[in-house]
């Protein structure tokens, strides 16, 4: 078993391939081929095929070598076999020094000698390693290793050795406490304890967690795999990252989503830890493809996840969700707002807003604008604009409203006025409309002008182009904008999270960076206090440190918090606190 691994380094790395590996040329396919065959073996566990693959593109050389040298490292891992691992190791440095992820290999290269007790060589390596993320895991690997070394004299050499080492410090500290009643040993426990600033034994450490691209265990039930209490919590992230079909240089991506996402988690991973909370991110390349669902679902370490976020796709979401009631593990949908995919699903939660509960909040808000009853909604050309507009008007007539219109409107804003069947003895009270489209926003308001319509316009915040549009666009009639994805500039919060997020990105975080970075905040707090199972727990409030809106699960899986806002002259702000 692969001890002090991370893993989500190594689901990191294997989400990232494409980037940093060209592609190109015929002459590379076979080589190609086999290298992805190698990785996917070691990640279903069969170890001596993928050595037999990986060993044939390391023979050939090309950028798929060194990272062939390290999944080699992990299959032989894996397989208890530390000193072929280390050989191989050693190859992929000496060979290629300036590797990308050459730190990668020195964390799995000590892994191997902390193994075979090579407690000099391990930290030859670990001494290698600068980044700051991996050096908390090189403190986990040596905690759970170090204590294994009973004799006081060469505890104390490796110590003289490695002066700057305070889990070695800790380490000796705890054995001299219990071993030792030397007047050295003890001044020397002293000046360690005041140096690193010990003022107890440290806890007894757990084995490190192995990584998630492969699986830990044989099959075995979830509840015996998934610990309680152990300290950290595994998030499983079923994403379509589509890696096979990323070429170098690629800037537009169809599902960039995805990624700004996962970007966002990473950095509410961070906050966590700041917190004490530690969460491990596994990142499972998963498209709509219900057969690699299965083959995911089968993988004995997929069970170890305490939460999964995704999938994106319908079907796959069936498979997984059925899984996650099998095994008792929380199930959140990051983007969908159709309340179907956690019926009769206890354990399954829609961190956005169902089209039905928006469509609940935003009668209830208009419900206080105005004592006309009538209504006219309208929709624009994508499905989810049409789903929306159901919801609302049949939510309009359980509300005792009239609805004197409902359609589907495209083009200017002249022909959607033409449109329109309004008039003097049917004039709408307010109207809703629906709309994906930058560009409808502004044309449904000068169709509105055209027929004379004055009552408030209730609209979809993505129907407006907030950096094109004037402020006047805002101002010349009631306005409200249903947004689940308004991000409110003025919150300390908010301005924190786009300083963090653009001095680690240098790029501007969009929305589903936000959404990512709450939806892991919130939900990895939840798994930190054992909240999920008390429903009366399970919301933020208004002065909560989160970049949108919210949660709120008192009532149902169904996020409640639908936020509604409005242009004041300076900013948009809530109008349905």
């Amino acid at each position: 078993m692969v001890v002090a691994m991370r893993k989500q380094q190594v689901c990191f790395l294997i989400v990232c391939l494409a980037v940093w590996l060209p592609l190109t040329g015929f002459a590379q396919k076979d080589t190609e081929r086999r290298y992805r065959a190698g990785v996917k073996a070691v990640q279903l566990g069969e170890y001596d095929r993928a050595r037999s693959d990986l060993q044939v593109v390391m023979q050939r050389d090309g950028s798929f070598a060194p990272f062939a040298y390290y999944y080699h490292a992990v299959a032989s891992v894996r397989q208890k076999r530390f000193e072929a691992a280390r050989a191989t190791l050693k190859q992929l440095i000496d060979k290629y020094p300036n590797w990308l992820k050459k730190e990668e290999a020195y964390y799995l290269a000590a892994s191997a000698a902390f193994e075979q007790s090579l407690f000099d060589e391990a930290f030859s390596y670990t001494n290698l390693i600068s980044d700051p993320e991996l050096r908390r895991e090189v403190d986990r690997m040596e905690a759970f290793f170090l204590p294994r070394i009973g004799d006081l004299n060469r505890l104390k050499a490796l110590q003289k050795q490695y002066p700057a080492d305070r889990t070695l410090a800790l380490t000796l500290v705890e054995l001299i406490q219990r071993t030792s009643s030397e007047k050295s040993d003890l001044e020397l426990s002293d000046r360690l304890s005041n140096r690193f600033g010990l003022s107890s034994p440290p806890p007894a450490p757990s084995r490190p967690t192995p990584p998630a691209a492969v699986p830990a265990t044989p099959q075995a039930p979830a509840t015996a795999i998934r610990q309680k209490n152990k300290g950290y919590y595994n998030v499983g992230v079923l994403f379509p990252f589509r890696v096979d079909r990323l070429g170098v240089g690629d800037r537009a991506r169809s599902n960039q989503y995805v990624y700004d996402l996962y970007e966002g988690m990473k950095l509410a991973k961070s906050k966590l830890l700041a917190e004490g909370i530690t969460i491990n991110l596994f990142a499972y390349d998963s498209d709509n493809d219900t057969d690699e669902t299965l083959e995911l679902l089968n993988n004995a370490s997929f069970a170890q996840n305490d939460l999964l976020i995704g999938p994106i796709y319908a079907e796959p979401n069936k498979l997984v969700s059925a899984f996650a009631v099998q095994n008792n593990i929380p199930l959140v949908n990051p983007i969908a707002t159709s309340r179907d995919l956690i019926a009769n699903l206890p354990n399954a939660y829609l961190a956005q807003p169902s089209t039905v509960q928006q469509a609940i909040e935003t009668v209830r808000f208009v419900k206080g604008l105005n004592e006309n009853r009538r209504a006219a909604v309208y929709f624009g050309a994508a499905r989810k604009d049409s789903l929306l507009a159901s919801a609302y008007q049949t939510e309009l007539k359980a509300q005792g409203f009239q609805v004197v219109d409902f359609r589907k409107l495209t083009g200017n804003g002249t022909d959607m006025a033409t449109a329109m069947r309004i008039n003097d003895m049917n004039r709408p009270g307010h109207v809703f409309f629906a709309s994906s489209n930058d560009d409808d926003g502004p044309r449904m308001l000068s169709a509105l002008s055209s027929r004379g319509v004055t009552g408030p316009l209730i609209a979809t915040y993505p129907a407006f182009d907030y950096f094109r549009n004037s402020l006047s666009t805002f101002t010349r009639r009631e306005l409200y904008l249903v947004a689940p994805e308004f991000m409110d500039m003025s919150r300390e919060a908010t301005e924190a999270f786009q300083e963090t997020y653009l001095s680690r990105r240098n790029i501007i975080p969009s929305v589903f960076s936000a959404w990512g970075y709450d939806m892991l905040l919130f939900f990895g707090r939840q798994l930190a206090k054992n909240a999920l199972k008390n429903r009366t727990s399970l919301q933020t409030e208004p002065d909560n440190d989160y970049v949108l809106s919210g949660f709120d699960y008192t009532r149902s899986n169904d996020n409640q918090v639908v936020p509604i806002v409005k242009f004041d002259g300076a900013r948009f702000i809530r109008a349905n606190q």
